[in-house]
């Protein structure tokens, strides 16, 4: 079994899925010849060839478009936005063609398509280039959005987008494409899309988080180690697993959510109203959300305000141990 970066489990899962699956194409800006702005289908086009894996113009509305029509007529298109701030011009694609196409046509026809995006802050970048939008897609019915946050969970979850019926949003956390290793099958597996992973088992308190910011709160609790957190990768942010976040809280009594996306109408509140709803006679204190700022994220001098650190997690996970009702 080899070690590879989530961005390599990135390339080994499209490589695989193309030699599969003849109907899998891949594109997008700079997706062919360079290999893709971070290398993530770097040798596909030499493989498959320019018939299957092909850059696109700039032009995200015509790329994701385009892909709906493929898709109608047999397709299995996997399109790459450069960043999840380019996503925007085709947010009127996304919403109104591929999130209804089931819908529109009664079941008829369904879009295989998946839509992937390097997404988040981290790396320095400016403003389009690391934001956390993922409210705006989880918000959409029709959709699934999946963020990994290991390659092992990177490799499946993308082959599981990709033979899924419906649209995927796969946002993939720049900031740790290349962070660390993890051994990965070589050969094709799959990570079922709408389970979250329990990273680490704990009794006193549950901390749910995903993408890059998983990696953090593994780090905060490893420094905390008074505090025994339940640490869940909540994986697909549409469908949530809300079994295992319920279960959690039960047992726990306590929730820490943690993300970048902004905090008013992020995820985050969601989490908080299933933890209301369902589990609210067994809370010990009232959940916490500790979330991006409702800025936009600052240029690379200032990000590091913006970004959460460790010793922020710990010390929101230190208060909510304190609490007295």
């Amino acid at each position: 079994m080899a070690t590879k970066t989530l961005l390599e489990a990135v390339n080994e899962a499209l490589d695989q899925s193309m030699e599969q699956d003849q109907s899998v194409v891949v594109y997008g800006e700079d997706v062919g010849f360079e290999g893709g702005v971070f290398r993530t289908t770097a040798g596909l086009q030499e493989k498959y060839g320019e018939g299957r894996v092909f850059d696109s113009p700039i032009a995200e509305a015509a790329i994701v478009g385009s892909a709906v029509g493929m898709a109608i007529n047999g397709l299995k298109p996997v399109v790459e936005m450069q960043f999840s701030g380019f996503s925007l011009p085709a947010y009127n694609q996304i919403v109104t063609h591929v999130a209804r196409f089931r819908n529109r046509s009664r079941g008829k026809y369904h879009l295989p398509l998946v839509i992937r995006m390097p997404y988040g802050g981290g790396v320095k970048a400016l403003e389009h280039h690391s934001e956390s939008l993922e409210t705006l897609y989880a918000h959409i019915p029709g959709l699934k959005l999946v963020i990994p946050s290991t390659p092992y969970d990177a490799k499946g979850l993308l082959i599981s987008a990709i033979k899924d019926p419906d649209p995927v949003i796969f946002m993939e956390p720049k900031r740790i494409y290349r962070a660390f290793k993890q051994e990965v099958p070589e050969e094709m597996y799959e990570v079922p899309i709408g389970k979250a992973r329990i990273v680490k088992p704990g009794k006193d308190l549950t901390i749910i988080a995903w993408g890059a910011l998983v990696r953090e709160v593994e780090k905060a609790m490893k420094n905390t180690p008074d505090i025994d957190a339940e640490i869940i990768d909540l994986r697909t942010i549409s469908p949530i697993d809300m079994d295992t976040i319920v279960e959690s809280v039960k047992k726990t009594g306590r929730v820490l959510i943690v993300h970048e996306a902004y905090k008013t109408f992020g995820p985050g509140a969601e989490l908080v109203s299933i933890v209301n709803e369902k589990a609210f006679v067994y809370l010990e204190a009232p959940p916490k959300r500790l979330a991006g700022f409702d800025v936009t994220i600052p240029l690379p001098r200032g990000e590091q305000y913006f970004i959460i650190s460790p010793e922020q997690i710990a010390f929101e996970a230190k208060q909510l141990m304190a609490f007295k009702a």
